[in-house]
């Protein structure tokens, strides 16, 4: 656990949440204080580089590396919108009694935006992660102790690093990183120091020449369940992700799955015993459609990508009992090797790397409006496929209905595995027809998302979209 207090010595905050606090027309502060904000303030401290005093400044490269935060902040507030005042314009040609106070001077409005006053002053930022080495901790326990304000100059602050998890301050509510959630926080992305870095060298060298208009705005904003609003909606869960040592041909999605549920389903007889009916479907009683879903993580999506598999996932529905999902993590965690129906290669738990992406749960996991299939789906029925019909493949999949679709027998992205009939339909049952489909939804929707008849096995699996043409 790393956590980060910080506490309001005027028992006030001011910052602009989005750099529209100079209109006038900002009703709501920007609450709780960003992580994003919060990273800014510690780079201040001590600079970076050359102009470091007292760390080296490899402590904010670890730091901005860390996931989005809990944040324990007052959930609700009051905001207090200030009043323009004039202040004295400096620069320029000399103007004619325009200013009181200042003779040759002339007055200019200063819209100083919203003055948020919460019920409790401290706000606890908490990362569970592992904390860091003790060169590391001293160092941002260095830059927080000379963090003197957060936000505008006039909210002026203490902050303190700890490893441990405290109680919460009380009258406070905690913030949580959620895709579903209606309030939305920026936080820190890995690479933002370099680009503070390199946009400083410019003005530096270039002086007032560098506007900020040619300076994109550093923003990565996070999805956070307010403390007042309701709780999450059980979606499932992926319980393991894994990485193969050598990539299997997108040919063999078919075989691989199913080696995989036979791995998992042998190691759980051999390490907890029988196999819950989630993970096998025989005899399964729960409601709806959904049982484990085997997945293979084919590289797609890019240019260069080949539909080549480097990774699986197993997936369990909503509902799922902790213990089961644990001994079925236990059971897919513990495969050591893949072998047979042309494939072979050794398995092991994903490690902390970004590569290959296709192994990495951020490439399947995030939210997005758009979605497009990496593995054809399995048509449900034979007959027409219409937007009635993808909703309804949808809602057996535990998705909202998408606003509009298209198909086509062919990839509609790079690297989509086109697949004979032989890949797809499995010897003795019956041969169900196949597409590749792209789907939009009225809201963003997280992953992992599969969808049509063969999701137990792979099929139907989607990247996201949202940011791409």
């Amino acid at each position: 656990m790393l956590s980060i207090a910080v506490e309001f010595l005027h028992g006030t905050f001011r910052g602009d949440p989005d750099g529209t606090a100079n209109t006038g027309r900002l009703t709501r502060g920007e609450w709780p204080p960003s992580p994003a904000r919060l990273f800014a303030a510690l780079v201040a401290a001590d600079g970076t580089g050359d102009a470091c005093r007292v760390t080296d400044g490899a402590e904010l490269e670890w730091f901005e590396q860390l996931p989005p935060p809990v944040i324990h902040a007052a959930p609700d507030p009051v905001h207090q919108p200030l009043r323009p005042r004039f202040v004295v314009q400096h620069g320029g040609a000399p103007a004619k009694g325009t200013h009181h106070e200042y003779v040759g001077r002339s007055g200019a409005a200063n819209r100083a935006g919203v003055r948020v006053a919460p019920r409790s002053p401290r706000v606890v930022y908490q990362w569970d992660v592992t904390p860091p080495n003790g060169t590391i901790l001293e160092a941002l326990q260095r830059r927080a102790a000379r963090v003197g304000y957060l936000g505008s100059a006039d909210s002026p602050v203490r902050a303190r690093v700890a490893t441990e998890a405290s109680a919460p301050p009380p009258e406070t509510g905690a913030f949580v990183p959620d895709h579903e959630g209606q309030t939305v926080i920026n936080v820190t992305h890995e690479g933002d120091l370099a680009r503070w870095d390199r946009l400083h060298e410019q003005w530096t060298e270039r002086g007032a020449s560098v506007s900020r208009s040619q300076s994109p705005a550093l923003t990565h904003p996070v999805a956070y369940r307010s403390p007042l609003s309701e709780e999450p909606r059980d979606e499932g869960e992926v319980v393991a992700w894994l990485r193969l040592d050598r990539a299997v041909s997108g040919r063999r999605v078919s075989a691989l799955t199913t080696l995989f549920k036979e791995a998992v389903l042998s190691r759980h007889q051999q390490i907890h015993g029988e196999p819950p009916a989630v993970l096998h479907g025989h005899g399964f009683s729960g409601t709806g459609y959904e049982l484990a879903r085997y997945l293979a993580l084919p590289d797609v999506g890019f240019q260069r990508s080949r539909g080549r598999v480097h990774g699986l996932a197993l997936w369990l529905p909503p509902g799922t009992g902790r213990e089961v999902c644990r001994m079925a993590r236990d059971a897919a965690l513990s495969i050591q090797r893949l072998s047979g129906r042309g494939v072979d290669a050794a398995v092991s738990p994903r490690d902390d790397e970004q590569r290959p992406l296709a192994a990495h749960p951020s490439r399947w996991l995030r939210p997005s409006h758009g979605w497009a299939t990496a593995v054809p789906a399995i048509h449900e029925r034979r007959r027409r496929v219409d937007l009635a019909e993808v909703a309804r493949w949808c809602e057996h999949a535990g998705l909202p209905a998408p606003v509009t679709f298209r198909k086509a027998r062919t990839p509609l992205v790079a690297g989509a595995l086109d697949l004979a009939p032989v890949e797809v339909n499995r010897p003795g049952r019956p041969a169900l027809p196949y597409s590749h489909v792209e789907l939009w939804f009225e809201r963003a929707v997280p992953g992992p998302v599969v969808i049509g008849s063969g999701r137990q096995r792979g099929f139907g699996l989607c990247i996201p979209l949202d940011g791409r043409a």
